[in-house]
């Protein structure tokens, strides 16, 4: 009889593939992810514009910063997928570098390390030019990319999942993003990232979807494990369709400026995602539908920063016009 620890831990492939070492190591960064944590820092900057010059060296530290320390929850993800046994040859997506092509755990877990420090470091140097405030808060967000799937209750494996990525990857780095810039929190700021937060918590949800059964059988007890399928389904879409009733909301309160609504471009990749997954179950079909979920994200927060962008070139514009003699 096998122990769990037995069952759980994974041998690495006996023959894994030839992979150039570079290859791997991009793999492992999972560039098409980090549009995740580029979108917020540039929304929560933004958003401080129209009332504050942007300090270009916090923008661009709050942007690597926050890059590295998503980089660093996916190279923890892949290493304690590893662990508990949840990566195998055949896994769908661009993961399981260590099962695949043989890289060595220690080598990735300790990538992992030094990628968090070097965002310490970054963020160290943010407090000193801002508060120190954001310290603890910063740390915090390290913590849960961690915890993300490490530690004995991986924050993966149970319901609150999307509400923690979402909190932390939207919410909290657009509130300090746009704090950096202006040394405040305002209504703009807090009801601004709501939209963001929801669309990054159902990148979540939809890559729990594709994963539902494989991830039952393993015994986490995700989200959308527990609605079941058909009903996380309707919860990923009502997730989309909250966050294009949100920002119209904001426009019609005038919290935002009309122009925020060019987001609804990215409308039919959401209903693309919605198709698929209503239509289909297996991980190899739902893949698509996860792409398209990553991709209404990024276009959705992509156009967002370019119909702020419009607001205040045009309102400068106008502004101009009326001091002329």
């Amino acid at each position: 009889m096998h122990t769990p620890q037995q069952v759980r831990q994974p041998l690495q492939a006996l023959t894994p593939a030839i992979e150039p070492k570079w290859s791997i190591w991009w793999k492992l960064l999972r560039p098409h992810t980090l549009t995740a944590s580029f979108v917020p820092v540039a929304i929560g900057t933004i958003l401080a514009l129209p009332s504050h010059q942007i300090r270009l060296d916090l923008l661009f530290i709050m942007l690597l910063a926050s890059i590295l320390i998503q980089v660093a929850t996916n190279i923890f993800n892949e290493y304690y997928d590893y662990k508990r046994g949840l990566d195998h040859e055949h896994s769908l997506g661009i993961g399981g570098a260590i099962v695949r092509y043989g890289a060595d755990p220690r080598q990735i877990f300790a990538a992992a390390q030094c990628t968090v420090a070097t965002a310490i470091l970054l963020g160290l140097y943010l407090c000193n030019e801002s508060s120190w405030w954001l310290l603890p808060i910063g740390l915090c967000c390290a913590a849960v990319g961690y915890l993300y799937s490490g530690g004995p209750f991986p924050l993966s494996a149970t319901p609150f999942g999307e509400l923690v990525s979402g909190t932390c990857m939207g919410l909290v780095i657009i509130v300090i993003s746009f704090y950096l810039q202006t040394g405040t929190i305002t209504t703009i700021a807090v009801m601004g990232s709501i939209s963001t937060s929801t669309l990054i918590g159902a990148i979540l949800m939809s890559n729990n979807l594709r994963d539902l059964e494989d991830d039952k059988r393993h015994g986490r007890q995700t989200l959308a494990i527990l609605l079941k399928r058909t009903k996380a389904t309707y919860c990923l879409i009502g997730m989309f369709i909250f966050s294009y009733l949100w920002i119209f909301f904001l426009v019609t309160i005038d919290i935002l400026p009309l122009w925020s609504l060019l987001c609804f471009i990215s409308i039919p990749r959401a209903i693309k995602a919605a198709r698929i997954f209503l239509k289909n179950t297996t991980p190899e079909s739902l893949a698509p539908a996860m792409v398209a979920t990553a991709q209404t994200n990024t276009l959705f927060g992509f156009a967002l920063v370019l119909g702020l962008l419009i607001q205040y070139w045009s309102a400068h514009y106008n502004m101009n016009l009326h001091l002329l003699p």
